[in-house]
């Protein structure tokens, strides 16, 4: 086996044992604590297992952790493309706008009453915000060739300042309280009261999604590398970034329809698995998804466990590592 292999196949391995640690200490902890027999027993065969531990188990532990999963293996992919297409290696959904975009759907879907008895509502309503920031930020990319890598970031930031002032003048003209309430859960990023149906709802644009992108891997090499050298390969510069940056739209909008805005974890996962098996995008994706499912795993199981009863949110323990790293990074490029 060559060189290159080995750190990818001993990362995916070791990332593959963690996430079923991760995913099984998520089913043991929490207000009721489970052994390690009855999380088993209630997990294969919950007939058998007592009710109270099946029921928290199935019900109420395990989807929560699906949700968890798929939300952070979107995200993670999600950060990775856009880090190549914009070229800049702090881009991702939260910064660049696009997760404050599908935000603003989402909450407009709630407090207008898009949602109603159509399950996939606010989905749809958080894919077309996210839809509509990408397509700036193409616009921009288009328009102005001579911007820095950098300049993006603060055109991100700009749009993520402009979404939270449509989201308060959304919240504010809410017919009730209850819409209030529902909308307020989009801006705290949280996994609480995850179900089965979240499950469902975004199980299928996500994996589509990144399915997808995981076709686009060459393009992706290529952009990375910027236009010129894109061009020159055979990439449709144009074509790819437009494709590219939709199928992220639409998988950052089924994220952050069932988990609210989570930043950072685009962020952190790329650039630490980039240490360990290099740019190659046939290698990050795949791991990212793993790394993206495995940190938000985690990320959740403290927010819910390690501060007793302190309720804190998914994510803002993703915010506390991941905000440390972006001014590492921030600091770094500013250096060189």
């Amino acid at each position: 086996m060559s060189r290159t292999r080995h750190p990818v196949l001993w990362t995916a391995t070791v990332g593959a044992i963690a996430l079923g640690v991760a995913a099984l200490l998520s089913l043991m902890l929490g207000i009721v604590r489970l052994t390690p027999a009855e999380t088993f027993l209630a997990l294969f065969t919950p007939q058998q297992a007592d009710i109270q531990a099946a029921t928290v188990v199935w019900s109420i532990r395990l989807p929560r952790i699906v949700v968890a999963a798929l939300v952070g293996a979107a995200l993670a992919v999600v950060g990775t493309v856009m880090q190549a297409i914009l070229r800049n290696p702090l881009a991702e959904p939260g910064i660049t706008g696009v997760s404050a975009g599908a935000a603003v759907g989402a909450v407009a879907g709630i407090t207008l009453g898009f949602s109603g008895n159509n399950q996939w509502g606010v989905p749809l309503a958080a894919f077309a915000g996210a839809a509509t920031v990408a397509l700036i930020l193409l616009g921009v990319l288009r328009s102005r060739r001579d911007l820095g890598p950098g300049t993006i970031i603060l055109v991100g930031v700009s749009i993520s300042a402009l979404a939270g002032a449509l989201i308060n003048v959304l919240i504010a003209n809410a017919k009730d309280d209850s819409l209030v309430r529902s909308a307020m859960f989009w801006l705290s990023g949280d996994l609480e009261l995850r179900s089965w149906d979240h499950v469902l709802l975004s199980v299928g644009p996500i994996l589509v999604g990144i399915a997808i992108l995981m076709t686009r891997l060459r393009a992706l090499d290529a952009l990375a590398l910027g236009e010129e050298i894109a061009s020159t390969s055979g990439v449709n510069v144009t074509r790819e970034r437009t494709v590219l940056l939709l199928v992220a739209a639409l998988v950052t909008g089924a994220a952050v329809a069932v988990s609210g805005i989570i930043s950072f974890v685009g962020l952190v996962v790329p650039h630490f698995l980039r240490l360990l098996v290099g740019a190659s995008h046939a290698r990050l994706l795949p791991l990212a998804a793993l790394g993206g499912a495995l940190f938000l795993i985690l990320a959740d199981t403290i927010a819910r466990t390690a501060f007793g009863s302190v309720v804190v949110q998914t994510g803002v323990v993703a915010a506390l590592v991941g905000a440390p790293v972006f001014l590492s990074l921030l600091l770094r490029k500013r250096r060189a």
